[in-house]
């Protein structure tokens, strides 16, 4: 009986280190104090408004969700066709491929952030917004390809063979029969690939171009400075973001699924 308390114990304060840094930004970014530390001296919402009123951290945040939009949109996109044809055809070299695209997962970011800008230096292709986007797309394409690979596995071809059988064409039977099934897992794809996006930091260092900045670049530049409120109440918004999307997310996919039931 011991033995479990203890890993009761152990996995309390495991869980405490890891949401304690959190609740202490959440806590701070209402606070009204100048200098943005302990203790509290009062609830405030002034430096959410000083937010509003930074206009780079505002282009930032603009860029932040531009940025994410496209990626979760192009990655999506690849995804979603590099799953049907991985899991619905045979070719030579299929484990390759599937190696290749999950390949970034298991690369560190810093090594793939270099080799990708060594390799488009030698193509004389200078930093830009192009290239920040090809490589959060990059990062973020094996996780909408293994979440939509789960989803593509559990729908039968026997659905897709009557649509085929009825005079359907393979394009007609995909938009009609496949992606309304898929849909649930193509959501969720696109919902990883922009929170990666968003929250990316060590690759964008590397693939930005100068003058621009997303948002956590945006604050690890102002963390070079002096440790401003203003930092606490754009993590704070970023926490909301990238937690409060997914789960906003999840709630109406369990909704529209009862409904449809």
């Amino acid at each position: 009986m011991s033995a479990w308390k203890l890993i009761r114990t152990y996995t309390i304060l495991v869980y405490v280190f890891m949401f304690a840094p959190i609740a202490v930004v959440l806590l701070l970014a209402f606070n009204s104090s100048q200098f943005g530390g302990f203790p509290i001296e009062g609830f405030s919402l002034r430096w959410f408004y000083k937010l509003a009123e930074n206009d780079a951290i505002v282009r930032a945040f603009k860029t932040s969700v531009t940025l994410g939009l496209m990626t979760a949109l192009v990655s999506t996109t690849i995804g979603v066709l590099a799953s049907l044809a991985l899991v619905r055809y045979q070719f030579r070299g299929k484990d390759l491929v599937t190696t290749l695209l999950i390949s970034p997962v298991l690369v560190p970011e810093t090594v793939l952030a270099v080799g990708l800008l060594i390799f488009l230096r030698w193509l004389h292709m200078p930093r830009s917004f192009l290239l920040l986007l090809m490589g959060h797309s990059i990062v973020a394409l094996p996780f909408v390809v293994l979440v939509v690979q789960a989803r593509l596995v559990g729908i039968k071809k026997e659905y897709e063979e009557a649509a085929r059988s009825l005079g359907a064409s393979p394009v007609q039977t995909f938009f009609a029969v496949t992606l309304p099934l898929l849909m649930p897992a193509v959501f969720a794809g696109a919902l990883f690939a922009f929170t990666i996006s968003f929250d990316n930091i060590t690759a964008t260092i590397f693939w930005r171009p100068t003058g621009m900045e997303t948002v956590p670049t945006q604050i690890f530049g102002m963390l070079r400075n002096s440790i401003s409120p203003e930092i606490n109440a754009l993590g704070f918004v970023m926490i909301v973001v990238t937690v409060g999307v997914p789960l906003l997310a999840g709630g109406l996919a369990r909704y529209f699924a009862r409904k449809k039931t």
